[in-house]
């Protein structure tokens, strides 16, 4: 049975009898410098190596089978796998081409990928959940996201993305194949997307997010709170049962930041439910000596869903407390909105309704 290139690092593609090492190299470099998806087109490879890569491996795991893009530049993507489950990857233009101080500065891209089909989280507000969970993705299967973004929009090899690990699925459930991914997307000869431009997001498996810190990597840590108390997150949370409030963020202290970054904890607000000013005090004293950032997210509606977008002059309220008392806080539009770009939205649709995009390897 074939095995998937995106699968290995490039010491173990060594280990397997892929040498010299510079081979490797260029093999590496063909796949996520040059974006080449097939074997035969490595024209510096030697034939008998191709043949034998070609036998061997596959690249891509990936299969487009639905692409949408809303008002706001974001742009869906839907992908089945090679058991015909499906996973969504997002990719959202944060800033536009501009100029800055005289100088022009590239347009800011951040592709969103997901780490397991499904999510055992049981999460009450996300529709990833609604599916149950299936299984986990390989490091390949993760690290094809972002290698097939680049590759679609056609961006120059050295065009650095911001990669956030928040999509479907709990990335430290899925655990050494995350940090795989990282270290694949990271490598020099490869994608070369530095830990600092990766962000792991967690609803807050407490033991992982201190095996996490004490590996260093040098990623980026996001916690999805969502709540300040407990009966409120198990409510919204189930895993909370397990690792309750407290637990999270003394696993969070002892996480090792960088002195230029803060924690980012995600808060989703939703109607009447965690939008008060109670809320936001409670909140306030619970990152008390946390280096952090706080970013209020508008609840994405879904159709079935019993929680309702809260207004703008709440959110307001809510962020102005939290600024008033040192804590950087940002509101977070909802992006791709139209499309439906909260995870599991797409993949809920029926793929016959829409004709995926040409894409040739």
């Amino acid at each position: 049975m074939k095995k998937c290139f995106m699968d290995y690092l490039p010491e173990e593609l060594l280990e397997m009898g892929i040498e010299p090492k510079f081979r490797v190299k260029q093999l590496y470099n063909w796949v996520y410098r040059k974006y080449v998806g097939d074997f035969e087109k490595m024209s510096n490879l030697p034939k008998d190596l191709r043949a034998k890569l070609k036998e061997e491996f596959y690249i891509n795991p990936l299969e487009l089978v639905n692409h949408e893009v809303a008002s706001d530049g974001t742009e869906k993507f839907l992908f089945k796998l090679h058991d015909n489950h499906t996973v969504e990857t997002v990719l959202i233009k944060m800033k536009d081409e501009r100029i800055e101080n005289g100088k022009k500065k590239e347009a800011k891209w951040t592709v969103c990928v997901s780490t397991q089909v499904g999510c055992k989280v049981g999460c009450a507000f996300c529709l990833t959940a609604k599916g149950g969970f299936v299984r986990n993705l390989s490091a390949g299967e993760i690290v094809a996201q972002v290698w097939f973004m680049k590759k679609f929009k056609n961006f120059d090899e050295n065009k650095a993305l911001n990669v956030v690990y928040m999509g479907m699925g709990e990335p430290l459930d899925n655990y050494d194949n995350m940090v795989k991914a990282i270290k694949i997307i990271a490598h020099p000869d490869g994608l070369n997307i530095s830990p600092k431009r990766q962000t792991i997001s967690t609803s807050g498996i407490a033991p992982k997010i201190k095996r996490l810190g004490e590996e260093n990597l040098g990623v980026n840590l996001a916690i999805s709170l969502h709540a300040v108390d407990d009966k409120l997150r198990e409510e919204l949370i189930p895993l909370n049962k397990a690792y309750n409030i407290q637990s999270v963020i003394d696993a969070v202290r002892e996480f090792p930041i960088d002195k230029r970054k803060k924690v980012m904890f995600e808060y989703l607000v939703i109607k009447d439910v965690n939008d008060d000013i109670a809320s936001a005090k409670k909140l306030v004293k619970l990152l008390n000596g946390i280096p952090s950032k706080v970013n209020l997210i508008y609840f994405n509606p879904y159709p079935g869903s019993p929680y309702k977008r809260p207004d703008e002059e709440t959110m307001k309220k809510f962020q102005r407390y939290l600024l008033d008392r040192g804590i950087t806080c940002t509101i977070r539009e909802s992006k791709g909105i139209d499309i439906s770009a909260a995870c599991g939205q797409l993949r809920e649709k029926e793929l016959k309704s829409c004709t995926p995009p040409e894409f040739k390897e």
